[in-house]
């Protein structure tokens, strides 16, 4: 997992939670908290922040994990290249299928040893998206919370149901209704 998520994570956590919290997250789990954006890091280290963040706040670590998704969609968002067919998306339908059509495909190009998502589209209208999420990584709440990122970018309201198709998070269909 590249180093900019958990860089992001811990700015999260700090913002949100405080230095304190932040503190007791990476001692708690043993973790020094250096990391690089560039830097490939295992994402098993970034599940344990997660873990350990929830046991100290209480809050359910899907929860945390949506929150992150939705708080680092705009960060990640600024960091694209100026590619037209990025800045030419007029809604998150758009968007989010040049996830798996773009931007997955350039982190593929930039680092050979990355594993993004998959997203593989079911259908898709005016107002509805479907697709399913798979990642060995099972963290679809994330991407729950970059779409309810996305959403807010576009100024849309979407309605997002999650239909988990597998016993540990790794394959969810996700169903987008715009409002």
């Amino acid at each position: 997992m590249k180093g900019i998520i958990f860089t992001e994570f811990m700015d999260l956590v700090e913002d949100k939670f405080g230095l304190e919290v932040l503190d007791q997250v990476l001692d708690g789990a043993g973790d020094e908290g250096v990391y690089t954006a560039v830097g490939s890091y295992d994402h098993r280290d970034l599940v344990k922040l997660i873990v350990k963040l929830s046991e100290i706040t209480e809050l359910p670590p899907e929860t945390l994990q949506q929150v992150f998704g939705q708080s680092v969609f705009n960060n990640l968002y600024s960091t694209l290249p100026n590619s037209a067919s990025l800045h030419e998306c007029k809604n998150s339908f758009q968007f989010v299928r040049l996830v798996e059509d773009y931007i997955h495909i350039e982190v593929k190009k930039l680092y050979p040893e990355a594993n993004p998502p998959k997203f593989e589209f079911i259908s898709e209208s005016e107002t509805e998206l479907v697709f399913d999420y798979k990642s060995a990584r099972c963290m679809s709440h994330v991407c729950l919370g970059l779409v309810q990122g996305c959403a807010d970018h576009f100024n849309e309201q979407l309605e997002i149901a999650m239909d988990d198709q597998s016993s540990n998070n790794s394959h969810v269909r996700f169903h987008l209704t715009l409002v």
